[in-house]
């Protein structure tokens, strides 16, 4: 496997830092790879910058901190004004249409996806955007298996949110396939 260098950023409180645990625990329990996961938050813990670092790799990793993503998802304008120059050439940048107004970057593979109205219009709650985006993620990117991520999700959720959040990672999937191109 190629090393995969992830940024994903956003706003405290949209649960960032959880999808990026959850990948990171997914690559290395249910795949058997190499993975570290750091983060960093804004000044304030519910809606400040929040970002998460994940390294998937099949060799050893030697520096936690990612500094040009193959990956950067970032879900609102401040994160993308802040690291949308971070991203490798060739890398994929994505982001949520109703909360991110990008600029053509034609270094990277750009997606911009409807994953908060997506969540809202079929679920009605915020609270699983974050599993959706990483439902797309994982399936723009075969990081991981989606069943790997679920496999984590059902240790760290507890049982009466299971449902959900197991939609709402397939409709990430899904939504992730049509955009796969």
């Amino acid at each position: 496997m190629e090393r995969c260098r992830l940024v994903f950023s956003g706003s405290g409180g949209q649960g960032v830092i959880t999808a990026a645990i959850v990948l990171a625990e997914a690559a290395v329990i249910h795949e058997g790879l190499i993975s570290v996961q750091a983060q960093s938050y804004g000044p304030e813990a519910r809606g400040g910058a929040t970002r998460s670092d994940v390294i998937i790799s099949d060799s050893e990793i030697y520096f936690p901190k990612v500094n040009q993503p193959n990956v950067l998802v970032c879900l609102t304008q401040e994160a993308y004004n802040k690291f949308y120059t971070i991203i490798r050439p060739g890398g994929l940048l994505i982001t949520d249409t109703r909360f991110v107004k990008t600029v053509e970057k034609v270094d990277a593979r750009q997606r911009e996806l409807p994953m908060y109205e997506t969540v809202m219009e079929k679920i009605g709650k915020p609270i699983v955007f974050n599993i959706l985006m990483l439902g797309a993620l994982i399936s723009l990117t075969e990081a991981v298996r989606p069943e790997s991520v679920m496999k984590v999700i059902e240790t760290r959720i507890p049982p009466a949110f299971l449902e959900m959040n197991r939609k709402s990672l397939q409709m990430g999937v899904d939504l992730g396939r049509e955009f796969r191109s």
